[in-house]
């Protein structure tokens, strides 16, 4: 009988640990990415930069490349300059933008990308998608998945606290984007890759289950683990369908309504997603959703993150404009401005204000 299987498009090394980074050159020639030591390194002005200075000697045979934001233009610039080298692979190290510039710019220069994040706060680290913005505002561009990821435990301690938060509101909302999915494979028959589910799945009930703090090293290694895992889960469907749904589409709203006062990723796509576990009438997992996010430090009502309840009415009801074609528990309801507002007044009554 023949064995029906599939690959998967994963990193071929993901080392998740405090002191990760020291090791960063090993695990490039242990897996056979960088024999030569020959490297394109992308850095930021800041975190990156001064992690430098540490991992630069470890690194004879690198180019540093300083990257100054998280632009198209910024990732084909990016590429341009590292197309005159003779490279084995591409590092991205810093925070989110600089990730997804590396991650653009390798695929154009045809390298592999080894993801070196600074910092938690989204999804995409190990995601085949570089968000960048562009002349129309923000765009997302499919990419290989990074061919490794390293992420030091002692670096993402050191970062700054709202970016760990940021990247437990990400991982939460895969619970809801999970529930769209399945919600439009009920309603207009879209098909489930069950694997990609059930791994996004996963990696939002860790983070929403794990009793530590943001303090905490068990804590921070679940959750970086969770965000791999998304990027992965990603991969394997070939769209981001496991980790955004309703939530997602409410945090561009947010975004496309309101540029200049706009939250972080993470903390809209939570707060989006507490609010639509419970416009499904999935109560009981809407509260414990907006307990966790509460006792993490994250927003769970709009004046949380600055907004009133009308801007956050808004946004919800321009929300389905965001990603046409995707159908979430929004599109399905297809609530008007008035039933948003009755809706949001159940959920603060049932969240507590």
């Amino acid at each position: 009988m023949p064995l029906l299987t599939r690959l998967i498009p994963s990193p071929v090394a993901v080392d998740i640990r405090p002191g990760a980074l020291d090791d960063l050159a090993g695990v490039l020639a242990d897996e056979r990415i960088s024999h030569s030591g020959r490297l394109a390194v992308a850095v930021s002005g800041g975190s990156g930069a001064r992690l430098r200075e540490r991992i630069a000697p470890t690194l004879p045979g690198a180019t540093w490349y300083e990257v100054g934001g998280g632009s198209l233009d910024d990732a084909i610039r990016l590429a341009g300059e590292m197309k005159s080298g003779h490279y084995d692979a591409v590092v991205g190290l810093g925070g989110g933008k600089i990730i997804d510039c590396a991650k653009f710019a390798a695929a154009r220069v045809g390298l592999p990308l080894v993801a070196v994040p600074t910092n938690l706060a989204h999804d995409g680290l190990c995601s085949p998608v570089a968000t960048l913005d562009n002349d129309a505002g923000r765009g997302s561009y499919g990419v290989p998945n990074p061919i490794a990821v390293v992420i030091d435990l002692d670096v993402i301690r050191a970062a700054p606290a709202r970016f760990v938060r940021s990247g437990i509101g990400d991982a939460v909302s895969n619970i809801n984007a999970i529930a769209d999915w399945e919600l439009a494979h009920r309603v207009n028959g879209e098909k489930i890759d069950g694997l990609a589910a059930a791994m996004a799945r996963q990696a939002g009930e860790a983070v929403l289950r794990h009793p530590g703090g943001i303090e905490d090293s068990g804590f921070l290694q679940v959750l970086a683990e969770a965000l791999v895992l998304t990027g992965i889960a990603m991969a394997v469907s070939g769209d981001s369908r496991p980790a955004s749904g309703s939530c997602h589409e409410i945090n561009h709203a947010f975004d496309l309504l309101y540029p200049r006062r706009a939250a972080s990723h993470g903390e809209q796509c939570g707060l989006g997603a507490a609010f639509a576990m419970h416009l499904r009438g999935a109560r009981e997992e809407a509260v414990l959703m907006a307990q966790v996010l509460r006792r993490h430090g994250l927003p769970v009502l709009p004046q949380d993150i600055g907004f009133t309840v009308d801007e956050f009415v808004r946004a919800v009801e321009f929300a389905p404009e965001t990603r046409p074609g995707r159908y979430t528990i929004l599109e399905h309801l297809d609530l008007k401005t008035e039933q948003i507002k009755d809706a949001y007044a159940d959920y603060v009554k049932a969240i507590g204000s």
